[in-house]
């Protein structure tokens, strides 16, 4: 995709650190150099404003990943890719049916409605619910590794989205300050809103994740 739109050797491509490594693998193979640039709190994904400052007189591109069902912010990414002269590139998520999408948003209003102790998404418009992410709060340290554990042990399933930002990556290392992405890398964890899952399931999620409040010892 990359190379197909001329981008190469000596250009530099803005690209998450937040989220999967083959984006920024992808710039590698295409012979360019990957600058990591911040993403929203809200959307998970890159925003605008920490793109523009990310821009060189060598930035060539930027690519955009829209993250958990949550569409990145594209008006203002393409403001930033206009003024300058930058291709503006989107990585999707594979679509779901209507119905499908309808009943995950059933399930996550469920959630949003019922969870204490965590902070569920907010701003939710347009937001297919991919994946149902919130934020575990911490002591003075991020205490979702000991959540997710605890929840587990309810038999919940929960996953950890992003458990290390690609520029944390050996291969990847940059001395770069992406203050939102690394908190979000510590703090969130996706909840089951699956289709499938009855009023049963999601009162089981509920009653888990509020007898821990949210808050539970720091995990070492």
């Amino acid at each position: 995709m990359l190379r197909a739109a001329g981008v190469g050797i000596g250009d530099e491509v803005v690209v998450p650190a937040f989220g999967n490594r083959e984006v920024a693998e992808a710039v590698v193979l295409a012979g360019a150099l990957p600058v990591f640039a911040d993403i929203d709190p809200l959307t998970y994904c890159l925003a605008a404003s920490t793109v523009e400052a990310a821009v060189t007189p060598r930035t060539a591109a930027v690519v955009v990943v829209h993250r958990f069902g949550r569409p990145a912010d594209m008006i203002g990414l393409l403001e930033v890719g206009e003024r300058h002269g930058l291709l503006v590139l989107q990585e999707g998520e594979s679509e779901a049916p209507y119905d499908e999408v309808a009943q995950r948003r059933e399930r996550a209003a469920y959630l949003d409605a019922k969870l204490r102790g965590v902070r569920t998404p907010e701003g939710s418009v347009g937001h297919t619910f991919q994946q149902y992410v919130v934020r575990v709060p911490g002591n003075g340290r991020p205490d979702r590794d000991a959540f997710a554990r605890a929840v587990r042990a309810r038999g919940v399933e929960c996953r950890v989205p992003v458990k290390t930002p690609v520029h944390r990556l050996p291969e990847f290392r940059r001395c770069v300050s992406l203050p939102e992405t690394e908190r979000a890398a510590d703090d969130t964890l996706a909840l089951p809103v699956d289709a499938s899952l009855t009023k049963r399931d999601m009162q089981r999620i509920v009653g888990a994740c509020n007898a821990l409040g949210g808050l539970l010892q720091p995990a070492f």
